[in-house]
């Protein structure tokens, strides 16, 4: 696990770093491995009371391991992180499967996690950064549901998230497009908290305010606020539907072979 994620536990703020930093932290097998047990562990580590999730190298998370894309370019493949045979309808980890927990278990978290964005956070990289509390950001950083790109849809319990933070519409024309938007534009949409200069930097302070108060109360906090949004076990379910049967299709094969040979997709009407 350490070759994916790095933490380091210092007055009462754990400081997670992804540090695939030559594949700019996409996610690979080992990848969604990490991130799911480093959650898991931080849950009932003792003495954490505030978490920051960044990233080494030229971005937070360049999202889904292009590795993967040319596999079902090849053969077929299913992209699914784990192995050929898993069922992303199947609820392996309470309300969610096991792809979602690399998300949503930041959000179950009992404490407080900031997300320190530089570079890229695209796909899967974007949902990650969805999963904590906070969100700083560089001023040259970029975002992107890019999922329509290669024929799927988010499926990394970022719907359920970008419900409660972005405006109905604005939310349809990210997902729809996929297009690649600003630190200014996330910040204007509700999805970027602050921009920052050094955006690992502001977290981590942030980060040791939040831990001098009383754990119990910002606890109870969380449980609050995360109580506040919408119920989020139908909206995972329904991406884990959709995504089962895109994954493998005529046109979502069509649409990664596209992107991989760099031409125009041929496209056939449901």
């Amino acid at each position: 696990m350490d070759d994916r994620i790095q933490v380091t536990i210092s007055g009462g703020v754990a400081d997670v770093r992804m540090v695939r930093a030559d594949k700019m932290n996409a996610l690979d097998a080992a990848m969604f491995e990490a991130l799911v047990a480093t959650a898991k562990r931080l849950g009932s580590e003792k003495g954490v009371r505030a978490v920051v999730l960044s990233g080494e190298g030229r971005a937070f998370c360049a999202g889904l391991d292009t590795g993967r894309f040319a596999a079902m370019k090849d053969d077929g493949g299913n992209g699914i992180a784990g192995g050929e045979a898993r069922n992303l309808t199947l609820r392996t980890a309470g309300i969610a499967n096991f792809p979602q927990m690399a998300v949503w278990g930041w959000r179950q978290l009992p404490v407080p996690v900031i997300a320190a964005v530089h570079g890229v956070a695209f796909g899967g990289g974007f949902q990650l950064a969805l999963g904590a509390d906070m969100r700083f950001l560089s001023a040259d950083a970029r975002m992107s549901i890019m999922e329509i790109k290669w024929g799927l849809v988010p499926d990394m319990a970022g719907t359920p998230i970008l419900a409660s933070l972005v405006r109905d519409d604005i939310l349809r024309e990210l997902t729809y497009t996929g297009r690649i938007f600003s630190a200014q534009e996330a910040l204007s949409y509700g999805l970027a908290t602050r921009i920052c200069d050094d955006p690992r930097a502001a977290a981590l302070a942030v980060a040791r305010e939040i831990a001098a108060k009383s754990p119990d109360a910002i606890r109870a906090a969380k449980r609050l606020l995360n109580g506040l949004s919408i119920d989020p076990a139908p909206a995972l379910l329904a991406e884990s539907v959709e995504q089962q049967k895109l994954i493998g299709s005529g046109n979502q094969l069509e649409a990664v072979r596209a992107n991989i040979d760099r031409r125009a997709a041929n496209f056939v009407d449901p």
